[in-house]
C-alpha cells in the first residue's frame, strides 16, 4: 500500500508550509496516479502554472497532506485523469488556462474555455483565440431516448450552467453538465497583486462562502510568511465562519423544501436566514461579512451591540431549530419527495474525495475543522454528523445537524472570546504556503506563492464544488426529470467558485 510518506520520501523538497511539497520524477508521478486510482490517497487539488503542474493529496488514514509537482516538458505532462477520473475536469481546466497537454488523457475537450475570452491559454503562453468546434456532449445509445437541454440561462436569479439530460420517458438515463459560463479570471487577476488586493478577490470567488475563502487565503499567506495571528482575531474568524454556515444551511433547507412544493418551510427558514444576516451586519458591518477577514487578522472588531444581537440570534435559533426539524419530519408528502431521491453511493463519494454535506450524507466524515484544526477549533470539541443514506433527505438532515453544532460552537466562542489585538503585521518577503478551511459547502483549498516584495506570484483556489458537481450527474440517474431541481438544490454546488 502506498502512503503519502513513502510516495514523497527521497524526492526533492521545496520550501512550503504547513505541508511538504516535492518535485516528482516520472516514476513517483505515476505512483501518485496509481495510489489515487487504488483509493490509497485522495485527490485534494490539481492545478498548474507556467511550466509546472501540482497535485495535492490527502492520506486519510494518516491524516496527512502533501503536494507533488511535475515539470511540463515541452508543455506536456503525464495524465493523472487517465487513471483517476476525479482529476478529469481539473486536468481539462489546466489545459484551458495554461495550454499544458496531459498525455494519455481520455477526455481532451475544453472545460472552462468557451472560445469567448479573446485569447487561448491566458495564464500560460497566451495566444489569440481561434475558432473552437461545437462542444461535443458524450453519446448515449438506446431505444426511445430523447434529450432535454436546460440552460445555461435559468428562471429567476441564478448563475448560468447548462444541463443536458438524456431520458427514457420521464426517467433520466444520463445527465451531462457544461459549466464555465461565469469564468472571472480571478487567478490571473491575483498575479502580481498585493496581498490585501488579492484578499478582496479571494473574498469574491463565491459570495456565499466569502468568509471561508477569506480565511483560507489569509492562512495560506500567513503560512507562507510564517506569521502568527492574534488569538482574538482567530476566534472572531471562527465566529464568522460558523455564522456563515448557519445562514447558508437555513437558506438551503428552505429552498430544498420549496422545490418539493412545501413553501411554508421556505418561509420559516427564510426568516431564520434573514435573522442570521442581520446579526452578521450588526456584529461585523456587512451582511455576508465580506472583507472582514484580512491576511494577518481581521479588519474590524465585533461591535459591542452587535455582539449582543448575535448572541440573541443564537439563542433564538437554538429554540427554533427543533420545531423546524419536527415540521420537516412530520410532513409525509415532503418525506415522499426527499427519501430515496438522488442517492449518491458511498464508494463514489470516497473516490472523488467529496466533502461537506454531500460527503457526510453518504458516509464520508471528513471535516477540515476536525482533521486539520486551527485555533480556536483545536480547543473545542464538536460532532461531525455522518449519515449513510446518501439521498436528498440525508443531505437535509446533515444540514440540520450542522446548524445545531454551529450554534453550540457560536455560544462557546462568544462566551470565551479572548481580549487582545486584531491584526499582526506581516513581513514583506517571499514564501509559499497553503491552507484548508471547512466552509459550509465543504473544504476550500488555497495555495499561494509570494514574491520578495510580498506580492502574489501565483495563487490557486479550489472550491469543494469541483468534486461535487460530477456526483450530481450520478445522483440524478434513474430518477425522474421533475426531481432534478430537488437533487440540484440538495447539492447546491457553486457555479462561481468552480468557474474562477
Amino acid at each position: 500500500m502506498t502512503t503519502l510518506a513513502t510516495l514523497m520520501e527521497k524526492l526533492e523538497p521545496v520550501a512550503h508550509t504547513p505541508w511538504p511539497r516535492a518535485v516528482a520524477d516520472a516514476e513517483r508521478w505515476h505512483a501518485a496516479a496509481e495510489a489515487l486510482a487504488a483509493g490509497e490517497l485522495t485527490l485534494l487539488a490539481y492545478w498548474g502554472e507556467a511550466h509546472t503542474v501540482h497535485l495535492a493529496m490527502l492520506d486519510e488514514a494518516a491524516n496527512e497532506i502533501g503536494i507533488v509537482s511535475r515539470e511540463c516538458v515541452d508543455g506536456h505532462f503525464p495524465s493523472i485523469a487517465a487513471r483517476h477520473p476525479p482529476a478529469q475536469r481539473l486536468e481539462r481546466a489546466i489545459c484551458d488556462l495554461f495550454g499544458h497537454v496531459a498525455d494519455g488523457a481520455l477526455d481532451t475537450r475544453p472545460w472552462l474555455d468557451h472560445g469567448k475570452w479573446g485569447l487561448r491559454h491566458p495564464l500560460g503562453t497566451a495566444g489569440p483565440s481561434t475558432p473552437m468546434p461545437r462542444y461535443a456532449f458524450l453519446p448515449v445509445e438506446g431505444q426511445a431516448l430523447h434529450q432535454i437541454p436546460v440552460g445555461p440561462v435559468h428562471a429567476g436569479i441564478i448563475e448560468p450552467g447548462h444541463f443536458r439530460f438524456t431520458a427514457s420517458g420521464e426517467t433520466v438515463v444520463r445527465l451531462e453538465e457544461r459549466l464555465g459560463y461565469v469564468h472571472k479570471g480571478i487567478e490571473g487577476s491575483m498575479t502580481g497583486a498585493r496581498a490585501d488586493r488579492a484578499a478582496r478577490l479571494a473574498a469574491r470567488v463565491s459570495g456565499d462562502s466569502t468568509v471561508a475563502y477569506s480565511i483560507a487565503f489569509a492562512q495560506a499567506i500567513e503560512n507562507a510568511l510564517g506569521a502568527g495571528v492574534p488569538e482574538r482575531a482567530r476566534s472572531l474568524r471562527a465566529i464568522m465562519l460558523e455564522l456563515e454556515r448557519v445562514a447558508n444551511h437555513f437558506g438551503d433547507i428552505g429552498a430544498i423544501c420549496n422545490d418539493a412544493a412545501f413553501a411554508i418551510m421556505l418561509t420559516h427558514c427564510g426568516v431564520m436566514r434573514e435573522r442570521a444576516l442581520r446579526a452578521a451586519d450588526a456584529a461585523f458591518g456587512h451582511r455576508l461579512m465580506m472583507d472582514r477577514v484580512i491576511p494577518g487578522g481581521i479588519a474590524d472588531d465585533i461591535a459591542f451591540l452587535g455582539r449582543r444581537k448575535l448572541s440573541a440570534f443564537v439563542r433564538h435559533a437554538r429554540r427554533r431549530l427543533p420545531s423546524l426539524l419536527s415540521l420537516y419530519d412530520e410532513t409525509a408528502s415532503l418525506q415522499d419527495r426527499t427519501v430515496s431521491t438522488g442517492i449518491v453511493r458511498s464508494d463514489l463519494v470516497r473516490q472523488f474525495g467529496t466533502g461537506g454535506y454531500v460527503g457526510r450524507a453518504s458516509g464520508r466524515g471528513f471535516d477540515a475543522r476536525r482533521n486539520f484544526p486551527f485555533a480556536p477549533y483545536n480547543r473545542h470539541s464538536f460532532e461531525v454528523p455522518v449519515l449513510t443514506g446518501g439521498d436528498v433527505d440525508a443531505r437535509v438532515r446533515i444540514r440540520f445537524a450542522e446548524i445545531a453544532q454551529s450554534l453550540e460552537l457560536l455560544t462557546v466562542l462568544l462566551d470565551d472570546l479572548p481580549k487582545g489585538l486584531l491584526q499582526a503585521s506581516l513581513p514583506q518577503a517571499a514564501g509559499e504556503g497553503a491552507a484548508l478551511v471547512e466552509g459550509f459547502r465543504g473544504d476550500v483549498f488555497v495555495w499561494a506563492r509570494l514574491d520578495a516584495d510580498g506580492s502574489v506570484a501565483r495563487c490557486h483556489l479550489r472550491d469543494p464544488s469541483w468534486f461535487q458537481w460530477p456526483l450530481l450527474e450520478a445522483a440524478i440517474e434513474n430518477n425522474i426529470v421533475a426531481d432534478f431541481p430537488l437533487c440540484n438544490k440538495s447539492f447546491n454546488c457553486s457555479y462561481s467558485g468552480h468557474d474562477l
